[in-house]
């Protein structure tokens, strides 16, 4: 049949691990969007962002940059997701044509 790329189970693992990365890049999206404090040490940060004239508006261009990364991050999770989904769907058909 045309279109199968992977098998039924990689195609099940692959929603599995999606729904997994979807939930859990976008908590951590929300999280750094709010600048949790608990997260700073996530955070690409050198010694000369602190020592910048605005420290604390630097720091937070830099959790919303890592936030808008796993947002992005958790887009494709949903792509890959709906891709394992399709072919899914495309083993079931198969299982019901007669050849």
């Amino acid at each position: 049949m045309r279109g199968l790329i992977c098998g039924p189970k990689l195609a099940a693992c692959g929603m599995l691990l999606s729904a997994w990365g979807v939930i859990m890049l976008a908590m951590l999206g929300i999280f750094f969007s709010t600048h949790s404090a608990v997260l700073i040490e996530d955070l690409p940060l050198n010694e000369q962002d602190f020592n910048d004239t605005n420290p604390p508006q630097k720091i937070y261009n830099v959790y919303n940059g890592v936030g808008y990364n796993c947002f992005i991050a958790a887009a494709v999770y949903v792509v890959v997701g709906v891709f394992s989904c399709c072919q899914l769907r495309l083993h079931r058909m198969k299982q019901y044509l007669v050849h």
